[in-house]
């Protein structure tokens, strides 16, 4: 068994691990990131960089390297309800240096943050090392009073590895969570995600990124060469797509996207079958505790978010920022105590409510009301005081793009 210690142990390396890593490399902290996968190319994973996190990123300098990667931007939203099209956020009102969404495969995001970490002399990255149990002391009746690490499995055989605090950012399945008997709180989402591509022509211009319709709610982004859809489903209906067939799917498709874009059905047409689709079983939920003695969650791992919005990979960044700003000195030269891990709870707790509480109230008034409606939908009062007044359009822009209290990473 190979033994390593270390100062920080970052099970998971998703946008939460990879920032955390940075962030405490850069001061000095000896961190070590496990990475149960080979490399990070997955498809279908939150790609959509907020403006919070893109100030984040010209703080640390990263900026510029990160915009040489091809992207694409959104500078304004809208949605279309049933046929007609109303603006909702205008992110050229905000004060940030990038007044945008970038949309950027997240893979890399994560490999720009692992290259930059690799500058500091404490940093290791272990990929293909999937954390599997705790190490530590549990209490008569088997719950843990103290964690000292964890027993992972690497590509050359099991490592032990030993650190001053063990940070669980292994996402919404967090392995890390489920053995430690923290008490998870299921808030319920009614809706599930299928994802795919279809072909974007040059001349397609810039249709609404959603259409809300009777019965169906469809997403449509701009990934440059193509774009990337979002057909949303109620809750666990998935099967009873499956048995209609692939053809009654596609011709569900080619009747809910924008009435903007041409060829709808012969764009469907690219897809085959079910292989050319990704399911997202949407989970919103949250830890009544993020940490114990010697072990935080964050990120997923500590609070599963809803897809409304988008925000999940920012406000995983945003808890990474505040777990090194509150930890970073601590760890450098002694173990964190109890009350000083749950600190960082006390910190994000709050925008992790007000978020979840928004995308819950979106997802059961709106999305729900959408996927179950019969007849066509009257328009909401907010979306119509939104598109009338332009000053509105910046608040919607402020709370999707910065969120709730955005942190910032202090000075190495």
């Amino acid at each position: 068994m190979e033994n390593v210690e270390t100062d920080c142990c970052v099970v998971g390396g998703g946008p939460a691990g990879m920032m955390l890593g940075l962030l405490l490399a850069r001061r000095g902290v000896h961190v070590t990131v496990l990475e149960k996968h080979a490399d990070f190319l997955r498809d279908f994973r939150g790609d959509t960089i907020h403006p919070s996190t893109l100030e984040v990123m010209s703080r640390l300098g990263l900026l510029d390297a990160l915009l040489a990667i091809p992207h694409t931007k959104i500078e304004r939203l809208s949605m279309q309800w049933e046929d007609e099209t109303f603006p909702v956020a205008d992110f050229t009102r905000l004060s940030t240096r990038c007044r945008y969404i970038a949309l950027m495969p997240q893979w890399d995001l994560l490999d720009l943050l692992a290259r930059s970490s690799r500058a500091y002399p404490g940093f290791s990255l272990k990929m293909r090392t999937e954390a599997i149990e705790l190490i530590g002391e549990r209490d008569a009746e088997g719950r843990w009073k103290r964690v000292d690490g964890v027993v992972a499995n690497g590509p050359d055989g099991p490592i032990d590895v030993r650190a001053k605090t063990v940070v669980a950012c292994d996402g919404r399945r967090s392995r890390m969570r489920e053995v430690s008997g923290l008490v998870v709180e299921a808030l319920g989402a009614p809706m599930d995600v299928v994802w795919f591509s279809l072909p974007r022509h040059e001349d397609d211009g810039e249709p609404p990124l959603g259409r809300f319709a009777h019965g169906f709610v469809f997403v449509l982004i701009n990934r440059g060469d193509h774009w990337q859809c979002g057909f949303v489903i109620a809750k666990g209906t998935i099967a009873g797509w499956r048995a209609k067939g692939f053809d009654v799917f596609r011709a569900a498709v080619a009747g809910a996207m924008p009435s903007t874009v041409r060829d709808a059905p012969q764009r469907v047409a690219t897809l085959k079958g079910w292989d050319d689709v990704s399911l997202l079983t949407v989970t919103v939920d949250r830890l009544r505790r993020w940490a114990l003695d010697g072990l935080l969650c964050i990120g997923d791992a500590a609070h599963a978010m809803s897809p409304v919005g988008g925000v999940g990979i920012n406000l995983a960044i945003q808890d990474a920022i505040a777990t090194s700003n509150l930890l970073g000195r601590i760890l450098a030269e002694r173990r964190p105590t109890l009350d000083q891990l749950e600190a960082v709870q006390r910190r994000r707790q709050w925008p992790t409510r007000a978020t979840q509480a928004a995308q819950v109230a979106v997802q059961n008034e709106v999305i729900a009301r959408t996927l179950h409606a019969s007849d066509a939908l009257s328009i909401p009062l907010p979306l119509r005081a939104v598109a009338q007044f332009g000053g509105l359009r910046g608040i919607t822009a402020r709370l999707v793009g910065l969120g709730v209290r955005p942190e910032m990473p202090e000075d190495s």
